[in-house]
């Protein structure tokens, strides 16, 4: 999660820039997850919370909103496994609002963008948010010819085949139906079949499902389709995506348009004018929620006119006639049993309560995270407390646990009345639970203040960090290494066989070679593989060692360097020798390569200063020269400038000021796609200033070096634009 730590209106430009930085990496990271692998690892208020931080930070400073931002996405990318569709219309996500108060302010936004209209004249309709997968599926004079899921709202995986096996699921519509027709809707599993089904697999000795959201979406994505056939998934019907003729002209009549072509839809479903008639369905939902046969998160709230849908239009990636009401996290009493710590790839040291086992939502919950030692007494990340000063959580307390969606619930506080006599305030440890190295929270130089998670010093010498490391390293996004997930990784660093053993990565590529080198044990003998699976696990690991210079410095794991961070950082440098000596050489804080490296737009001075202390330690050093010896991993040069005949392609370009004809972001992408590179800051480098009304400092800095400077208009002349 994101640090959080200070209020908005106190963050400095710089801060702020950072933040938004980390909080689009980080839900980038859980879309992919929720949407892409459908497992998600954390709570949906917890990434609601995200969303929200982001969202405030974009309004205080709209000049920092990124080309990646998260309020411009919809979902994930397709996964790849399946064919992708390309959506006639987008299929966009909802806002969501968490009270009344919400709900009265979306209402009344809807008035004053249409007017002067009376009270209540504008209808609502209002049914349950099901907590599914988003499903659309297009028919052709009145036959089913495909079905996407929502993807990344404009490209999603086509899942025809799968589709064709719900029975509930029309394969053709009435000879009354338009001749195009995108009827959207959601794909679900009910609880009593999810129930059964684990029931079954726990019968046959196999691992049971986390929860119905998951095991559909698990089911929707099988290359059989006769494993999703047995599956008894359902669906209901909401929406529309490409229609070739109108068949009613409001929501309500859509839907029930749609209840005659024999698709489901939701029998809650009212059509409603007050807010608090809204409100009193919403309560009434609510209280029906736990009976029902389906997963619900909320209530949805949609203008019912269809015409007043269309001239109130969209945002980026919402509509502004629509939003989501969602329901308060669930919560339950139980026991905390005992506190354990979890070591993570850069040493966190994360606390996590073990409790006697409760039923939360219908999910029985058994674990949950405590975040950090402050969290445990009661201090949030901004040093405001949370709780009361002695309701800090103690092994043997009777605590209260929410659960806000699927994965990871969090211990809220203390029933205080039920603290055993003699409990003890839990000691946060101060060394490595795993190696036993010293374990510190980093003070931030430019703070002063702790930061909030603690961390193992011991780096490679530690073993959690190493085998997290080792499994960070062949993830999707980085070496994506077929054949050697998160089991595989323990195997082999477990190993005791110096022919299997894998303990850092460059192990990974010289495995083969040590197989078969050794009389010993062989790869293919061992329970688990086989000579198919180890040939193709070879090929795979064969298949990367040449590789894509973001991908080998996200695959490092430094510390604040995501995907989007690496991506800059090979744009910036172009190969990985210039990357490597810039960064030992910026070690010293008064060298140019350190001012270079801060100049870079995206990259402010806590992810330099990790980069760098990575290029400082010799363990790490050790291992990135071992991973790129002769033989081993050549890593790719950052891919040439698109536009290299453009008159800006190559230079370095910093904007400033209130860009009027374009929007920062969309500047920043143009010149990319001209070839040049964009840079935060002035410095003897940069090559132009494109100034808007109000720059300032950066401006004065431009004129000192000698630095050319065109304001917008003489952009788009020197662009031909």
């Amino acid at each position: 999660m994101s640090t959080l730590s200070v209020a908005v209106e106190n963050l400095t430009l710089e801060d702020a820039a950072a933040e938004l930085e980390r909080l689009a990496g980080e839900l980038a990271h859980h879309d992919a997850l929720y949407h892409g692998k459908d497992a998600p690892e954390i709570s949906d208020a917890d990434y609601d919370a995200l969303k929200r931080r982001n969202e405030e930070i974009e309004a205080r400073f709209p000049e920092l909103v990124r080309a990646d931002s998260p309020s411009r996405k919809v979902g994930a990318a397709p996964s790849g496994i399946f064919q992708q569709i390309t959506h006639a219309r987008p299929m966009l996500s909802l806002d969501n609002v968490f009270s009344d108060e919400d709900v009265s302010d979306f209402i009344s936004s809807v008035y004053r963008f249409l007017g002067l209209l009376p009270d209540n004249s504008i209808a609502f309709t209002a049914e349950p948010k099901i907590d599914g997968l988003s499903m659309s599926l297009r028919y052709e004079n009145g036959k089913l010819v495909s079905a996407a899921t929502r993807g990344d709202g404009t490209t999603g995986e086509n899942v025809t085949a799968n589709i064709r096996t719900i029975k509930e699921i029309p394969q053709a519509l009435p000879s009354d139906a338009p001749a195009v027709v995108e009827v959207r809707g959601e794909v679900y599993m009910a609880k009593s079949d999810f129930l059964a089904l684990n029931e079954q697999m726990l019968a046959e000795g196999k691992q049971t499902y986390v929860n119905p959201r998951n095991t559909a979406a698990g089911s929707l994505r099988q290359l059989d389709p006769t494993i999703t056939a047995s599956r008894k998934l359902k669906f209901f019907a909401y929406a529309w995506g490409e229609i070739s003729e109108m068949p009613a002209d409001t929501q309500f009549g859509m839907v029930d348009v749609f209840k005659r072509w024999g698709f489901p839809v939701n029998p809650l479903m009212q059509r409603l004018s007050s807010i608090e008639a809204i409100l009193e369905h919403y309560n009434d939902i609510g209280l029906k929620r736990p009976d029902l046969d389906y997963d619900i998160d909320g209530v949805v709230y949609k203008v019912d006119r269809l015409d007043l849908q269309q001239r109130l239009g969209f945002r980026s990636r919402s509509p502004r006639w629509a939003t989501a009401h969602k329901f308060p996290a669930e919560q339950a009493f139980t026991t905390v049993e005992n506190i354990d710590i979890q070591v993570g790839r850069t040493g966190a040291l994360t606390p996590v309560a073990r409790l006697t086992p409760v039923t939360v939502g219908g999910v029985v919950v058994v674990n949950a995270t405590l975040h950090n030692a402050d969290y445990i007494e009661g201090i949030g990340n901004g040093g405001e407390r949370i709780r009361e000063e002695e309701h800090d959580i103690r092994i043997g307390d009777t605590v209260i646990v929410q659960r806000a969606g699927d994965v990871i619930p969090q211990v809220l506080d203390v029933v205080m009345e039920k603290r055993p006599e003699g409990s003890e305030r839990y000691q946060f440890p101060r060394v490595c639970p795993v190696c036993g190295s010293h374990a510190v929270r980093e003070r931030n130089e430019k703070t002063g203040k702790l930061d909030s998670v603690t961390r193992c010093t011991g780096g490679f010498v530690c073993r959690a960090q190493a085998v997290e490391h080792l499994k960070h390293f062949v993830s999707r996004n980085a070496f994506d290494i077929e054949g050697l997930g998160s089991k595989q990784i323990d195997f082999f660093f477990e190993a005791d066989d110096p022919a299997l053993t894998i303990k850092t990565a460059p192990d990974i590529f010289t495995l083969e070679k040590r197989q078969n080198g050794s009389p010993l044990t062989k790869l293919e003998n061992i329970d688990g593989f086989g000579k198919v699976s180890v040939r193709k696990l070879y090929d795979a690991i064969n298949d990367r060692r040449e590789i894509a210079l973001h991908r080998l410095i996200y695959a490092l794991g430094i510390r604040h360097v995501g995907e989007t961070t690496a991506k800059l950082l090979a744009r910036s440098y172009g190969s990985y020798a210039a990357f490597a000596e810039a960064m030992k050489t910026a070690s010293d804080i008064t060298s140019e390569a350190w001012g270079d490296l801060n100049t870079i737009d995206g990259i402010g001075e806590v992810v330099a200063r990790a980069i760098v202390e990575f290029y400082k330690e010799p363990r790490n050093m050790d291992v990135v020269t071992r991973l790129l010896a002769p033989g081993m991993v050549t890593p790719q040069d950052a891919e040439a400038p698109v536009a290299s005949s453009s008159p800006v392609a190559g230079k370095t370009v910093v904007f400033t000021g209130s860009l009027e004809k374009m929007t920062r972001d969309e500047a920043k992408a143009m010149a990319e796609r001209l070839g040049a590179k964009v840079a935060g800051s002035v410095s003897k480098k940069t090559d132009l200033l494109v100034a808007g009304p109000g720059a300032g400092s950066k401006l004065e800095k431009a004129r000192e070096l000698g630095v050319e400077t065109t304001d917008e208009d003489g952009w788009f002349t020197l662009i031909g634009g």
